[in-house]
């Protein structure tokens, strides 16, 4: 979530903003659940856990890719529909 410059939020902003058809995957370590919310309102399409990375990375891509969403079991977000 946080970058030299701006906030992973941020980027989300404004990719969102200049180009929406971009697939958003969160890649950190944050498991904050009003900070998933926000990612996921700000148009992510997958979280992963860093300490999730090595099994849950292509798995989020892949869901990404079918037009479903992911959420690292590890984050405890069940209230996140997987799929729309």
């Amino acid at each position: 979530m946080s970058l030299p410059t701006m906030t992973g939020m941020e980027v989300a902003r404004q990719l969102r903003e200049f180009a929406p058809q971009t697939q958003i995957i969160f890649l950190t370590q944050e498991t904050d659940p009003d900070i998933v919310t926000e990612a996921f309102s700000l148009g992510a399409r997958g979280y992963v856990r860093k300490l999730d990375v090595q099994k849950d990375l292509l798995p989020a891509v892949e869901a990404v890719i079918a037009g479903k969403r992911f959420v690292s079991s590890s984050v405890g977000r069940p209230d996140i529909p997987l799929a729309d």
